[in-house]
């Protein structure tokens, strides 16, 4: 049977017609599933002018926090030392950490310089709170900080005054020693970002802090008065914690448990981290707390060093 050209031709427009109707099906539906997720992106990650903003409105709202809840904050900062040495602390300023370009480090030298002047000698008496950014205020450029290694969405970045979260470690790690009560403390939860560079204190009890709104807090609910002792030098970030009288007690805080696991593609840091009560007399352990429970995704390339366990089959 012989097919004339006007069936052809009404056979290539119809076969034309369902191809411009798929194409416009599939685009429709990329543009519907971009739509879609971009609806279920937060305000904040729209751009960096809207994270900014998002920003703001956290600090605002810390400000008109703290303006509300009366909290009393230490504000003294004495020039003699108290007698009562509590816990001493060295923390090594420049660490190579991973691929990060060393530069970073040398700006968080002058940026731990400028803010330890903000705390040292500050004393922390009964009922008072310590607030690392009630004391230290904004890091500007204006102020002297320089850009430094700052942590964004779980990877390394940089900003004007980097590098602080240096400076809450070291408090926290002395904080641990005292009968002082921790009430603001964030962690750079659930990552292991650089490898192991020197280190002197157990995985996980570092800090996150960036102004004001993730801080680093503690109040004195004791009848002692405590006092903070902070400075640089050419290598280390230095720091005392003293008190006007000697302790009942002493505090041992040590990791149990540590392993590397593998679980599917990804390796993971596991580990307990005990805070004990030493009775400073008898030099028995009073107490045992835990303090922390560490499974931190692994972010750097293992080196052969690191025994991971494996996944039972």
């Amino acid at each position: 049977m012989a097919v004339s050209d006007s069936d052809t031709n009404r056979v290539t427009a119809r076969t034309g017609k369902a191809k411009r109707k798929s194409i416009f099906f599939l685009l429709f539906c990329l543009f519907n599933r971009t739509f879609v997720h971009m609806k279920r992106k937060m305000f904040c990650e729209i751009s960096p002018f809207t994270y900014r903003l998002s920003m703001e409105k956290e600090i605002m709202k810390r400000c008109l926090k703290d303006s509300f809840q009366h909290t009393l904050f230490a504000k003294e900062q004495a020039d003699s030392t108290l007698p009562v040495l509590v816990y001493r602390h060295n923390s090594l300023i420049r660490r190579r950490l991973g691929n990060v370009n060393m530069q970073l480090q040398e700006n968080k030298a002058t940026n731990l310089a400028l803010a330890v002047k903000h705390i040292d000698g500050l004393l922390i008496r009964p009922g008072e709170t310590f607030s690392v950014w009630k004391q230290v205020g904004r890091t500007t450029k204006k102020k002297g900080y320089k850009e430094g290694l700052t942590i964004a969405k779980g990877q390394p970045a940089q900003g004007i005054g980097g590098g602080l979260c240096q400076l809450s470690n070291l408090i926290h790690w002395m904080v641990l020693h005292s009968d002082l009560t921790i009430t603001e403390h964030h962690h750079h939860d659930g990552l292991d970002l650089f490898p192991d560079f020197g280190r002197q204190i157990p995985f996980g009890t570092g800090t996150s802090i960036s102004y004001n709104y993730i801080d680093y807090r503690v109040k004195n609910n004791t009848s002692n008065t405590y006092q903070l002792r902070l400075w640089v030098d050419d290598e280390y970030l230095c720091g005392e914690l003293r008190a006007e009288e000697t302790l009942p007690h002493t505090f041992h805080i040590h990791a149990e448990n540590e392993f590397f696991s593998r679980e599917g593609k990804d390796v993971y840091r596991n580990g307990e981290v005990y805070r004990d009560t030493i009775d400073r007399v008898t030099g028995e352990c009073i107490s045992r707390e835990l303090i922390r429970t560490n499974h931190a995704k692994v972010m750097y390339e293992c080196p052969p060093s690191i025994i991971i366990k494996e996944q039972e089959q």
